[in-house]
């Protein structure tokens, strides 16, 4: 592992100690777990938009879009166990 300082606001560093104190476990454990789980957070935030952007940048290219409805009533089909027949594109 490699050592990185943090400035925290006192108020911040004491709860973080508390919390370290109240739950047995140390100071250091809390952050670098709330540093892993903020950084996870925002990657998953990162690909969703990359995603939304490649699809988009596809229906650019192909015109094709689903209908709110049927993708809806799709969703609500898997949802429930039951068959479930991908809906059609439509071209815009």
């Amino acid at each position: 592992m490699t050592t990185t300082s943090v400035k925290l606001p006192p108020e911040l560093k004491s709860r973080v100690a508390a919390l370290a104190k109240k739950t047995g476990r140390s100071a250091h454990s809390l952050i670098v777990e709330a540093v892993e789980r903020h950084t996870a957070a925002e990657e998953r935030i990162q690909e969703f938009v990359a995603q939304a952007l490649a699809a988009d940048a596809d229906i650019e290219r192909t015109g094709e879009v689903y209908g709110a409805d049927a993708v809806h009533a799709w969703v609500e089909r898997l949802a429930t166990g039951k068959k479930a027949v991908r809906p059609k594109p439509w071209r815009r």
